[in-house]
């Protein structure tokens, strides 16, 4: 079944930085695509992620330099799995990693990762997806135990495996997700991935090595508490999903969950956190 989507068009006035600010606030409320027009931008969001969102809670709509105005409107329904096998192109991450669709021929590099995204996140295009990629190979993940939260196509704990990690739980609150990343699984011929609808809360007695969440700020922020308490002494946890202005709000939770900072990536406004425990 295709999703369902409600886009938001919004005019803004002066468009800079209001819109930036604007995208940053969405995306940490459900929103999942943004499209910038002449006048403003047009976010998009769920129909089940729109029955939770509440405007009051974007706070830049009322900030006093800024003017907007919205409409609400149902998007089409269109075959969204088309449109990403039209529009998905095979791309290279820091000259080692690539990613590509089944239909795509293999690139000459170290590793070949192949996705169908269908409608879940992490190809590999998005800046947090790459970022993640490319900070994963700083990390030893030999024989290790891994967590990947939040886990989308299952790009990242497709990648853990073939950096010889042992056995992976790959985690998603969306069903469609994880009947996405058994299918990823296949494709890539992976073993000893175990996969789970849930979230954080889901987690049972297991400890993990190296955990590894690509969600966004607020799940971050509370969920953070459980990633500690579920990693090794020595462990490593990766975190990406936020923009860089939101670095703080990241850095006070982890310091409070004595997790130390030791390496970070950053493109286009976007970050990727490296921690230890």
């Amino acid at each position: 079944m295709n999703k369902k989507y409600i886009s938001y068009i919004f005019t803004i006035e002066p468009r800079e930085p209001a819109s930036e600010i604007l995208i940053a606030q969405l995306s940490n409320a459900g929103f999942d695509s943004f499209e910038e027009t002449e006048d403003g931008l047009i976010a998009y969001i769920t129909e089940k992620n729109d029955e939770k969102f509440r405007m009051n809670e974007i706070t830049v709509l009322t900030m006093p330099d800024y003017h907007f105005h919205y409409d609400r409107a149902p998007v089409p329904e269109i075959n969204w799995n088309s449109e990403w096998e039209k529009n998905f192109m095979p791309i290279t991450i820091a000259n080692k990693i690539g990613v590509r669709a089944p239909f795509h021929n293999k690139q000459d590099l170290p590793y070949d990762i192949v996705i169908s995204p269908k409608m879940s996140f992490g190809t590999g295009h998005h800046e947090t997806t790459a970022l993640m990629l490319e900070l994963m190979l700083q990390v030893d993940f030999e024989d290790k135990r891994v967590l990947d939260m939040g886990a989308g196509t299952g790009i990242l704990s497709i990648f853990a495996k073939m950096r010889g990690a042992g056995r992976v739980d790959a985690i998603d609150i969306d069903i469609w997700s994880v009947n996405n990343i058994f299918d990823n699984i296949s494709l890539n011929n992976i073993n000893d991935i175990d996969v789970y609808k849930g979230d954080a809360l889901f987690l049972g007695h297991s400890k993990y090595d190296i955990i590894m969440a690509n969600i966004n700020r607020n799940v971050l922020i509370k969920d953070l508490v459980i990633y500690a308490n579920y990693l090794n002494k020595g462990g490593t946890v990766l975190l990406s999903g936020f923009f860089t202005e939101d670095m703080p709000l990241i850095e006070k939770e982890a310091d409070e969950n004595n997790l130390v900072l030791k390496d970070y990536l950053e493109k286009n406004n976007w970050v990727a956190l490296k921690y230890k425990k």
